[in-house]
């Protein structure tokens, strides 16, 4: 199959589909750190939804549309992130990402993924469809805490593969730094290696 793994510059579902023989792709507006730049397309996703492509598994950024940090629409913490949005560009910006959310499950790619943590309602209710299942780490392999929301249009809820003892939060108590977003958001190899044999 020819698969598009958008906002993904880690390749990790990438290179789990490569390994079982399909053409897949990672899209992001970064370069790769998977070691693969000719699997590589450094863009917008949106601008190759009409490759023809057989599946389509994103992971659009999370930021905004947390359901954890619904208070920062109309509060502003003592400490600011720099350069994260608080109040009502923030406001603004969930609904730009729900929006995005939304148009690439409705893009006309006959099978999709959208993969993204618990989401404010607002978020939701902009989507119009509620997650198809939620999966954990540890189901996979991973002995740790990270629940995920997916989006399913014509595949199958993932199978636990691996149900392993362990409930670390090493996602939440990852110390600050200027790559902890990047590195929360990777995909663990177990649930990228279960999507490329189920779903493959």
């Amino acid at each position: 199959m020819n698969i598009l793994v958008g906002c993904e510059e880690s390749q990790t579902v990438t290179k789990a589909f490569r390994a079982r023989g399909h053409k897949a792709f990672s899209c992001d507006l970064e370069l790769c750190s998977g070691g693969h730049p000719e699997w590589h397309i450094r863009g917008d996703v949106f601008d190759l939804l009409v490759e023809g492509w057989d599946m389509l598994i994103f992971h659009w950024p999370c930021t905004y549309m947390l359901n954890a940090g619904v208070r920062w629409f109309t509060t502003i913490p003592k400490h600011p992130k720099p350069g994260i949005l608080y109040g009502k560009p923030r406001h603004d910006a969930m609904k730009r990402d729900a929006e995005c959310f939304r148009r690439l499950m409705n893009c006309g790619i006959p099978r999709i993924c959208g993969e993204n943590p618990i989401m404010c309602g607002e978020a939701q209710a902009i989507i119009g469809t509620p997650w198809t299942q939620t999966i954990q780490p540890w189901q996979f392999g991973h002995g740790e805490t990270k629940r995920t929301c997916l989006w399913l249009k014509n595949l199958p809820p993932l199978v636990p593969t691996d149900i392993v003892a362990g409930r670390e939060q090493r996602i939440f108590k990852m110390s600050p730094g200027p790559d902890r977003s990047k590195m929360r958001s990777k995909t663990y190899p177990g649930i990228a290696n279960a999507m490329a044999i189920q779903w493959g």
